[in-house]
């Protein structure tokens, strides 16, 4: 159970960074988009609190 846990945590953490990358370019190339970030955000601490728990 955890090396399943370990890979979806990290599976997780690409999908933010990929996240990120994504839409640092579609601000870049169109314009801010609030929505885009918010959704980022939300993502992110997402991630946060599965690697807080898989580390506690």
């Amino acid at each position: 159970m955890a090396r399943s846990t370990d890979s979806s945590t990290k599976a997780m953490g690409v999908f933010t960074v990929g996240g990120l990358v994504a839409v640092t370019a579609y601000t870049v190339a169109l314009g801010s988009n609030g929505w885009l970030w918010f959704g980022w955000v939300v993502l992110g601490l997402l991630t946060l609190g599965m690697v807080a728990l898989r580390e506690g």
